[in-house]
């Protein structure tokens, strides 16, 4: 049951007249976050001809990821702080009919880990919503841009910051929150989207009743997960400072009525300072929206030692595993391998590594009688909590950053496969000890970002048989895939590359189709919609992200930004920062 964006395309009238049925429009098509669009004018057999139709300039210079989203006749485009929003005629080439510009302390930047980026905006039920960095949750009268409500989510002054978009379902807002940097204890909060009233929270660490999990009815792996699950797993108070920060992707089952996300590192990134499970830090959570229950929660990387961000987006579809049909969540973790699992239970039905470079873990344990079922077997030669602090672990594969960032993974259910951007990325890590301050970095770790040994590249965009867990072929790129996947009905795939190119590949066998030279780097996720009869693709480029972080935010010293300005210093030969919608049309 997708609600594909194609849908909201049809809407009739003025904005304004909203009712109950309209589906949402959002930055990943839909619901089941697939990012596979059914409009097919533009295929295979004539992408090549694609042309610019119009642009627009944002103004601003930070990194530009999320996408524009379209209702009716009116595009809405967001920014990187300070997260303007415009709203644009499509009826006139993107004529701006307004601007929401809003006031937020530039003291928040300070504490944004890498760069100020913002995923953008959903629209749902007459109201265009968006969290802005400093953690405000605003909703939006889309016909004139009027704040309808506010509320804040965070407390920049303990680093607790945004950059995440938001998911409405069932007249609730679902949004998260970023600061495991700084030592936040994050978690999912649920507003009303009519009011801004808070509903329900829910922690990622602490207490059951904080975290909302019942120790008898969530389970893990089909085992109930027991009282205090995370207490357990922490040594004295330090779930308090834990991290475990939702600042990815939200999917939504309607037919199970559970909502989808994953929890990112713990605090701090020296594990010899946390030992433990530290739960329920890098895992994956299903929980019920309209009480915020966890149904069931799966933990990827125990005792994270690596920065390996559970966050990336939880795709739904329907795969054939093992000769039976089962209705599974796909992820692409950071950690370098793609899970295919039972998202009524959560049990894991596939784990195999989707770049050949990771090394951090030789597999997943994946037999149901193992005591280690569903854990990591880590190979203990690349886990800096083995080594002495202060003591230099290198090589080790993926990097920081993972195998794949937040950068969105698309499907087709045409080809079956899923087409994920990644990064071909390790590190020589050191850890070191760091005390906690409210507001400032919690970190207790260098590192060094490097091609793996014997590669000169730092990137590939392959496509993925999510249920053998195997490549089906592979793009080599010379840089990190920092965009967002778009598949469509018409056999093709977009995806942006650091160094500015919109890219066409036919989804079949991936050869390439198109390209075009955009003005900037794109960290953007390419998006498509109808207009007029006519279908357009668009992108936003602005260099920037984790991977840009250097040339949007004028950094020098190659270990900044957690070694990624070393690690992709060459970029700077390729382009140059700006914000642009580029947006693209067949000749007429």
């Amino acid at each position: 049951m997708r609600v594909l964006i194609l849908a909201a395309l049809t809407l009739a009238g003025l904005l304004g007249v909203a009712s109950a049925q309209e589906p949402p429009v959002l930055q990943t098509l839909d619901y089941a976050n697939t990012r596979y669009s059914e409009l097919a004018q533009i295929d295979a057999g004539n992408v090549s001809r694609l042309k610019v139709a119009w642009t627009f300039s944002t103004g601003v210079l930070r990194g530009h990821e999320g996408a524009p989203i379209v209702v009716g006749n009116r595009m809405f485009v967001h920014t990187p702080f300070p997260n303007l929003v415009y709203a644009l005629d499509l009826d006139q080439d993107g004529k701006i009919l307004w601007r929401y510009a809003p006031r937020q302390d530039a003291g928040v930047i300070a504490v944004m880990c890498c760069d100020t980026v913002s995923r953008g905006l959903a629209y749902a039920d007459g109201r265009l919503f968006l969290q802005l960095a400093d953690t405000t949750v605003v909703a939006l009268d889309p016909e004139t841009g009027r704040v309808l409500w506010s509320v804040r989510n965070g407390d920049p002054a303990k680093g607790e910051t945004n950059t995440a978009t938001v998911l409405p379902v069932h007249g609730k807002l679902i949004v998260g929150i970023a600061g495991g940097e700084y030592g936040a204890r994050c978690h999912v909060t649920a507003y009303d989207q009519a009011s801004g009233q808070r509903l329900w929270r829910a922690y990622a660490t602490g207490p059951d009743a904080d975290m909302l999990v019942d120790p008898e009815k969530t389970t893990e792996l089909g085992r109930p997960i027991g009282r205090d699950s995370s207490l357990k797993s922490w040594e004295g108070d330090q779930w308090r400072i834990g991290g475990g920060c939702s600042w990815g992707w939200f999917s939504y089952d309607p037919d199970l009525n559970l909502v989808y996300y994953g929890t990112g590192n713990p605090a701090t990134w020296n594990p010899a300072q946390r030992p433990g499970d530290n739960r329920w830090t890098m895992a994956i959570i299903a929980r019920d929206p309209d009480t915020g229950m966890a149904r069931w929660v799966y933990q990827m990387t125990p005792h994270d030692q690596w920065d390996y961000d559970g966050v990336n987006e939880m795709i739904l579809t329907e795969q054939v595993i093992d000769g039976r049909p089962r209705r599974v969540l796909t992820h692409f973790d950071r950690n370098g391998f793609g899970y295919t699992l039972d998202r009524a239970t959560g049990e894991v039905l596939v784990a195999e590594k989707f770049d050949p470079s990771v090394n951090w873990a030789r597999r997943i344990d994946l037999d149901r009688a193992s005591p280690g079922y569903g854990r990591p077997v880590v190979d203990k030669r690349y886990a800096p909590g083995e080594a002495d602090e202060e003591e230099v672990t290198k090589n080790i594969c993926p990097g920081a950053l993972g195998a794949k960032n937040q950068q969105p993974a698309a499907y087709s259910p045409v080809t079956r496969l899923f087409y994920v951007p990644t990064n071909h990325m390790c590190m020589d890590y050191e850890a070191f000890r760091v005390s906690y301050t409210p507001g400032q970095p919690y970190v207790g770790a260098t590192l060094t970002l490097h091609p793996p040994e014997g590669s000169d590249r730092t990137g590939a965009f392959i496509a993925w048989d999510g249920a053998r867990g195997q490549i089906a072929w592979t793009i080599p790129e010379p840089f990190s895939v920092w965009s967002g996947a778009l598949a469509t009905a018409g056999n093709v795939v977009f995806y942006g590359t650091l160094e500015g190119y919109l890219k066409a590949v036919d989804a079949r066998d991936g050869h390439e189709l198109y390209r075009f030279k955009t003005p900037s780097g794109i960290v953007g996720n390419v998006t498509t919609y109808q207009h007029d009869g006519r279908q357009y693709v668009a992108v936003l480029s602005g260099i920037g992200g984790w991977a840009g972080i250097g040339l949007a935010a004028g950094l020098t010293d190659p270990a900044d930004g957690s070694g990624a300005v070393g690690g992709y210093a060459a970029l700077s030969q390729y382009t140059a920062p700006g914000g642009q919608l580029t947006v693209f049309a067949l000749p007429e």
